[in-house]
């Protein structure tokens, strides 16, 4: 029983968080492989915009996942509230909950709406933008500024993302929700600058 519920757990063993880059890097690298084998050849242009459209989608769901459920929705955003406790902790969403939802959520309607090569690129695109917000959210934490991994873009996505901890540790609305791209927080309000503003008031 202990090795099932192990595998819903928010809490990862060395090898269960390695083992998510793992299966979602293979995840995408298949799927890649599956719409370059199954596609026609006439349709590469849609195939391409599905992928990017998914991509895409990805980041505003990033966003509100973790503005809306993961900071305001319970038992969410206790479990939420846990990293914020130990940002260092291998924290997070268990692999089998995130490629189920992806798999019932996306996959599945697309492949019944748009068939198997165009729901595949469109679920591509969702799950490639999770992979690159987990890499992200990995090295925000773990990957030191002086590595040789560290770049102008990751430095800055490491501020941002430490501002939205300090906020949170401070008992106000922590904004900048955006973990891989700030794009969203800019649209709805909750950068930096007008989370500051809410705050004085």
């Amino acid at each position: 029983m202990t090795r099932w519920t192990g595998l819903f757990s928010i809490t990862h063993s060395r090898m269960a968080y390695c083992a998510d880059f793992v299966i979602y890097g293979a995840a995408v690298g298949a799927m890649l492989i599956f719409v370059a084998l199954h596609g026609a050849v006439g349709q590469r242009a849609l195939l391409a915009a599905l992928a990017l459209g998914g991509f895409a989608a990805w980041s505003l769901l990033e966003y509100g996942l973790h503005r809306f459920v993961l900071h305001g929705l319970a038992p969410f955003n206790r479990w939420h509230a846990a990293h914020h406790a130990q940002p260092m902790a291998r924290i997070g969403t268990p692999t089998v909950v995130s490629a189920g939802l992806i798999g019932l959520l996306v996959l599945a309607p697309a492949w019944w709406a748009l068939g198997s090569a165009a729901g595949t690129a469109l679920t591509l695109g969702v799950t490639a933008g999770y992979f690159v917000y987990a890499v992200t959210h990995h090295a925000v934490h773990h990957w030191r500024s002086g590595s040789s991994v560290g770049s102008r873009w990751l430095q800055q996505r490491k501020v941002w993302h430490a501002v939205h901890h300090l906020k949170q540790a401070s008992g106000v609305q922590p904004g900048r929700y955006g973990v891989s791209l700030s794009l969203w927080d800019s649209v709805f309000k909750t950068d930096r600058d007008a989370t500051t503003a809410l705050i004085k008031k």
